[in-house]
């Protein structure tokens, strides 16, 4: 009998209506991944904050239509994925489970079901890892219920992605004039500090992406990662995307910015890199302000997800990185991935 294969994607899902935007935002704020405080604190902290912040989140989704694409955005992904599986080969079917909106994982578990696959394989949408992300999206699928499966935990290095990083970046550039004296900034989502120093990877996986990134970048490109989307009073890492978007203004460079962590448009992408920043950047005489895409469809990007969905279908441990071992070095505790490190991410 030949292996049915059920690929659920993970991410974190937006409202897809204004009426949703409340609700998304408190079901958001209420993840103990997200806010590190007892129940009753969390609860609420998150009715407080999803009240509070609705207004100007309805704003930014009114500039996209009044929702978020997020969701048809992984669909087109997953409907590629599904076809370029089937183009391999394989009995392969996919399905999506949004973290803080539908559809949700509960969702996926009973379409899981009802497709009665032989094998499961669990692909976060997230390259990098970190406990707030595919951590979380992992627990909400064993918390629906959802069956066992083998899970990606993470593919920062993966060739194929990183090319298609490249892909675009230069794309970009080409489509711009080919401006000189370049500084890419590769922006991704930021973190509180605290979440990183109690030893969630994030960070070093944003910079492990970045280091082989560049390797594929004109030599005479400077190279940045930055972060956006600070939220609340805590210290987050940095530096944050404004200020480097200042100082390369400030500095005469051409400014290439790339969503790195973000493999889909959204809110993040649209509002935040295309309007405010964009205004950051004219507002201090920028040379040029250039986007890079997020990956979407990039066909690059579409082989390495059905590489680490073919990689899985051979593997037999619960979890498992694009290389199979740990790509983390061991000071990263909050990293799943059991298995030895990988030689080349020994150094921390």
């Amino acid at each position: 009998m030949a292996e049915k294969i059920a690929v659920v994607l993970f991410n974190l899902g937006g409202p897809d209506g204004p009426d949703a935007v409340q609700p998304f935002l408190q079901n958001l704020f209420s993840d103990p991944a997200i806010i590190r405080s007892p129940w009753p604190v969390r609860f609420f902290v998150s009715r407080l904050i999803s009240r509070s912040r609705a207004p100007s989140a309805r704003e930014n989704y009114a500039k996209m239509g009044g929702g978020s694409p997020l969701l048809p955005e992984t669909r087109k992904q997953s409907v590629a994925l599904e076809a370029e599986l089937r183009r391999r080969g394989h009995a392969a079917k996919t399905f999506l489970a949004m973290r803080y909106w539908k559809p949700y994982a509960a969702d996926a578990v009973r379409e899981v079901a009802a497709w009665a696959p032989t094998k499961v394989i669990l692909l976060p949408l997230y390259p990098q890892f970190s406990t707030t992300t595919t951590s979380s999206s992992l627990k909400s699928w064993k918390d629906a219920g959802g069956p066992p499966g083998v899970a990606v935990c993470c593919y920062p290095d993966a060739p194929k992605f990183l090319a298609a990083h490249a892909k675009r970046l230069i794309g970009a550039w080409e489509a711009a004039g080919r401006p000189s004296n370049v500084r890419a900034l590769l922006s991704a989502h930021g973190l509180p500090e605290i979440v990183v120093k109690s030893g969630d990877p994030y960070q070093w996986q944003i910079e492990h992406t970045a280091a082989g990134l560049k390797l594929l970048l004109p030599s005479d490109w400077e190279v940045e990662i930055c972060y956006q989307s600070r939220v609340g009073p805590l210290t987050w890492i940095g530096p944050s995307t404004e200020s480097s978007i200042e100082k390369a203004a400030k500095d005469g460079k051409a400014i290439l910015v790339s969503p790195i962590a973000f493999v889909s448009e959204h809110i993040e992408t649209l509002v935040e890199l295309d309007i405010d920043y964009a205004k950051v950047a004219k507002t201090h005489n920028a040379k040029a302000y250039i986007r890079a895409p997020a990956l979407g469809v990039e066909p690059g990007f579409i082989d390495t997800l059905a590489d680490l969905v073919e990689d899985a279908m051979k593997d037999t441990a619960p979890v498992r990185s694009s290389c199979g071992a740990r790509i983390c070095p061991a000071n990263w505790r909050d990293c799943p991935n059991r298995r030895s490190p990988a030689q080349n991410s020994q150094a921390a």
